[in-house]
């Protein structure tokens, strides 16, 4: 495989050039499996009847400083690891809810209580109705 240019911005016309042919070149290429690290471990979750016996999650790591990878590629990578990251944090935070939203649900579940004791009124009329009366 061949190395990349060894600038670390492409600044000028010149240098995004070769980054662009390096490209074009690396697109066609096969990674080799001596520039990565392969490793197989015990998937976690639930499984079937496999899952405490078999190594089927697969993980594949490739170092930053990987002689492989473009200088001016390493900073946008920085970048979409530390978004993927913070992406994958975050999520699993859960804000507290402000004033005025328990508010809106406190005069919501009001509403719906209301409604559903007018709506049992009703049932229970029309009930008692029914007994009511005959036809002579």
């Amino acid at each position: 495989m061949s190395s990349p240019p060894s600038f670390i911005t492409l600044e000028t016309p010149s240098d995004t050039a070769q980054a662009r042919t390096w490209v074009d070149e690396f697109r066609h290429q096969n990674i080799s499996k001596q520039l990565v690290e392969f490793t197989f471990s015990r998937s976690s979750g639930p499984g079937g009847q496999n899952v405490n016996k078999v190594n089927t999650k697969a993980t594949l790591r490739c170092p930053l400083t990987s002689e492989w990878i473009p200088l001016w590629a390493r900073e946008t990578l920085k970048k979409s690891l530390h978004a993927l990251v913070l992406s994958a944090s975050s999520s699993q935070l859960v804000n507290a809810p402000s004033e005025e939203q328990k508010e809106r649900v406190r005069k919501l579940q009001s509403a719906d209580r209301a409604r559903r004791r007018l709506d049992k009124a009703k049932r229970s009329s029309t009930k008692s109705n029914r007994g009511k009366g005959g036809w002579d």
